[in-house]
């Protein structure tokens, strides 16, 4: 994480918090460079990672579905980030 900040990367974690902004929030489009972190599909990201990223951001979706597999939420991920090119 530190050397994502070191090269001038705002840090994402996907997770769903309670704080987590959705992906489509107009803050994520302001930032030039962000660097989305992901995790493991059974255990998501530790505490401590999303705890060093500046933003957590989640995938809004429908009552009943809480996640994703990795390949999923990464591929909606950058589609929506990339959207404002």
């Amino acid at each position: 994480m530190a050397q994502l900040h070191s090269c001038g990367f705002v840090t994402a974690a996907m997770a769903l918090c309670e704080d987590s902004l959705p992906l489509d929030d107009p803050a994520l489009n302001e930032v030039p460079r962000l660097a989305v972190v992901l995790g493991t599909e059974g255990d998501g990201l530790k505490s401590s990672t999303i705890a060093q990223c500046d933003y957590t951001v989640r995938i809004p979706m429908a009552n009943g579905v809480d996640s994703l597999n990795v390949a999923a939420a990464s591929a909606v991920a950058f589609w929506q980030l990339c959207r404002k090119y």
